[in-house]
């Protein structure tokens, strides 16, 4: 999609609204109803403003810019500048159309990347960002089917379950979009330099705040309320109790969007917040496919279909050599108890690796082969580990060949 860019003059508008202290968003979209662009609410008398939107959104309108405004308003010409840099204005026809079902969308938008991805169908991934393995592997596996079925996978780009969401989002045509919480020309977490490099090459990073703004915990429930905004619908994967998660539902929900929310085992602190969630009327869903029927998106094709099939048979086989290892690992489970001494025995502190395998295991029954590739265990340490903790009444092996924590009363 491409449009013309703003004047330098208009530009500088938008910007000084953007930037003037204490006019809120929904005031400001009040104004323009009322006026027109920019630059007729600057000609216009604090009375009139006050009128439609208050006084104190007439005072910040009216204010003269800060000496620091001209330097910005050349940071920012420059940052539109460079390859892929967009800046979008609430009157331009580039705007994100869902946005504009908000009370009070961004008068400015910095976006870095596909500006036709702000265009689509799409849906929020979005949940926890101390996620446990098995929450990482679902948000990566919605995403992945969602993408797959040309849905935008929209999230924020923090640690966990969002990380996992983008990633699983590149994955297929629908692409990916990280509604970030800093300026657009900053990286929030740090560890997901990579990451952003390759949305703002292959999908889209938008952000409403100035350029430079640092990581504000207060920013992050705004950040949210985009998010929301943007979608069709918001999944939760995993989220705690208190959790920015359940606030980017409340406010999709508000907007009368969807929510949706994986459950989880009644052990996993990270499942209660998504249970509390179903039990406020949020959907529960086990597969993408759910997700996509609840919003009417089109379902994927036989071809997805069929190749979704060969990549799950190699897994299936993987399950009957699991589920031999398993016959294996009891018996010598069997053996080794013959061993020991009758009575109690004091237990140990965990190993390290046992501990690690531990944490990989997560919540849910999974195969070996899953704990592989989570723990990068070889597999005579692995299995080691395993027998450890399964004498140690730590994890119990399931049919078929699947482990699970062992939960104590």
């Amino acid at each position: 999609m491409h449009t013309l860019p703003a004047t330098r003059i208009e530009l500088a508008a938008w910007l000084r609204l953007s930037l003037a202290p204490g006019l809120r968003p929904a005031a400001l979209r009040l104004l323009l109803a009322a006026f027109g662009l920019p630059e007729a609410l600057f000609a216009q008398s604090p009375d009139a403003l006050a009128e439609v939107a208050g006084e104190p959104a007439a005072r910040a309108v009216l204010a003269p810019p800060g000496p620091a405004f001209d330097g910005q308003l050349e940071v920012v010409l420059a940052w539109r500048e460079q390859p892929g840099n967009q800046i979008v204005t609430l009157d331009d026809p580039a705007y994100p159309p869902a946005l504009l079902t908000m009370p009070d969308p961004p008068p400015l938008l910095y976006i870095k990347g596909r500006l036709d991805l702000l265009h689509t169908r799409a849906v929020a991934l979005v949940g926890s960002r101390s996620a446990t393995p098995q929450g990482i592997e679902d948000a990566r596996r919605f995403a992945r089917a969602l993408s797959a079925a040309g849905v935008t996978v929209v999230s924020g780009l923090a640690l966990g379950i969002d990380g996992a969401a983008h990633r699983g989002g590149l994955e297929g045509v629908g692409g990916t979009v990280a509604v970030i919480g800093t300026g657009a020309d900053l990286v929030y977490p740090a560890a997901h330099h990579a990451l952003a490099g390759q949305i703002g090459t292959q999908g889209a990073i938008l952000s409403e705040w100035p350029l430079g703004t640092p990581a504000r915990a207060a920013n992050f429930p705004q950040r949210n309320r985009l998010i929301a905004g943007l979608v069709s619908g918001v999944v939760i994967v995993e989220a705690a109790m208190r959790s920015g998660s359940l606030i980017t539902a409340r406010l999709a929900n508000e907007m009368g969007r969807d929510v949706f929310a994986l459950p989880g085992s009644i052990y996993a602190p990270l499942s209660r917040g998504c249970h509390r969630m179903i039990k406020q009327g949020a959907r529960l869903v086990e597969t993408p496919d759910e997700v996509l029927e609840e919003l009417g998106f089109v379902r994927r094709t036989a071809n997805h279909a069929g190749r979704a099939a060969k990549q799950a048979a190699p897994l299936d086989q993987a399950r009957l050599r699991v589920s031999s290892g398993g016959t294996a690992l009891r018996a010598a489970s069997a053996a080794f108890a013959d061993t020991r001494p009758i009575g109690p025995a004091p237990q140990p502190a965990l190993a390290p690796d046992s501990q690690r395998l531990l944490a990989a295991l997560g919540h849910s029954p999974t195969t070996l082969e899953i704990l592989a590739a989570r723990t990068e265990m070889e597999d005579a340490a692995l299995h080691a580990a395993l027998l450890r903790l399964e004498l140690a009444g730590e994890v119990t092996l399931l049919p078929g060949g699947r482990f699970m924590r062992a939960h104590h009363d």
